[in-house]
């Protein structure tokens, strides 16, 4: 089956699903689920077919059509991407499928949702949340699955994940795992703390100001001026909030304003020159966009440059 690279599809927002009950009673009802039986693992019995083990042989079934066809398979994932309803008709094995409803307007079903999601994971390693999913998570987890969350959705299931939690045990929980996670998650934790858990969240975020880079981070995402950032700090800091764009699939443009804040091509340059000593992991990927589309020369020269001094760096630290 086709891949497709996670580096060109933006993080997709979460979707909603039924119960594993409701998605393997429309395998029953769909009109190939003749099929069904044939997918099946013949060592159970039928009485073993358990809803689970329904969805996992439908999901091979959809699997081996959708390969057969690409035409198919990016129908699908374009309907799933632009979640519209389509005009005109859809091509009918996917109606047959179940993964489309079969009277207008034409929208990807359930089944074609949870079957979209599965297929993305497989081929894009984007594995897009379900709401509901993270209320058992860690933090960590709750906000690397919170980063394509749209502000009313990640209010939601920051409800749910706080179920069983006062605010202040969970403010804590998120602030302590801040310095662990990537920047974009780093970033929404930071923005949890700040507006979505009262006055304890705001407490956690003061905790952290004195910490080394994570509380220069923090300082620079809440505009708290008053914490000084150490000049060890700052190459730490640009990329960090350059590669939360970078994660979230902005465009190269962003990532590049991002580093720019206004200066001209000599001071970019400048500034760029420093990154490398920063040790941030995601000092290569965000050099590698000022190189391959900032449109000054000199800044993309400089960042080139950082980029060698990085691997040289990088060897010498072993």
């Amino acid at each position: 089956m086709r891949s497709y690279d996670d580096d060109t599809l933006p993080l997709q927002p979460p979707i909603r699903l039924p119960a594993a009950s409701t998605l393997a009673a429309a395998v029953r009802a769909a009109p190939l689920s003749g099929e069904l039986e044939a997918a099946l693992d013949p060592e159970h019995d039928r009485g073993a077919e358990d809803d689970a083990r329904v969805l996992e042989a439908w999901a091979e079934v959809c699997r081996t059509r959708l390969a057969t066809d690409e035409g198919l398979l990016l129908e699908l994932i374009r309907m799933f991407l632009s979640r519209e309803p389509v005009a005109g008709r859809v091509p009918q094995t996917l109606t047959d499928l179940g993964l489309v409803r079969q009277a207008e307007p034409y929208t990807l079903s359930w089944l074609g949702l949870w079957v979209a999601r599965l297929i993305i994971a497989e081929t894009a390693g984007q594995e897009i949340p379900v709401m509901g999913s993270l209320a058992d998570a860690g933090a960590a987890a709750l906000l690397h699955g919170l980063r394509s969350y749209p502000e009313a959705e990640r209010a939601e299931e920051l409800a749910g994940w706080l179920t069983g939690r006062d605010a202040g045990q969970g403010a804590a929980e998120i602030a302590a795992a801040l310095a662990g996670v990537s920047p974009l998650s780093r970033a929404v934790g930071v923005e949890l703390l700040a507006t979505g858990l009262g006055d304890e969240g705001r407490r956690a975020l003061n905790g952290l100001l004195e910490e080394p880079r994570l509380g220069a981070v923090v300082a620079a995402r809440t505009g708290r001026e008053e914490r000084r950032t150490a000049p060890d700090e700052i190459a730490w800091v640009l990329v960090d909030m350059a590669a939360a764009l970078l994660e979230f699939g902005g465009e190269a443009g962003e990532v590049i304003e991002s580093i720019a804040m206004g200066m001209d091509a000599e001071e970019q340059a400048g500034t760029i020159a420093i990154l490398a000593f920063g040790d941030h992991p995601w000092t290569g990927r965000v050099l590698r966009v000022l190189i391959d589309h900032h449109p000054d020369e000199r800044v993309s020269a400089a960042a080139r440059k950082a980029l060698r001094r990085l691997h040289g760096l990088a060897d010498t630290r072993g």
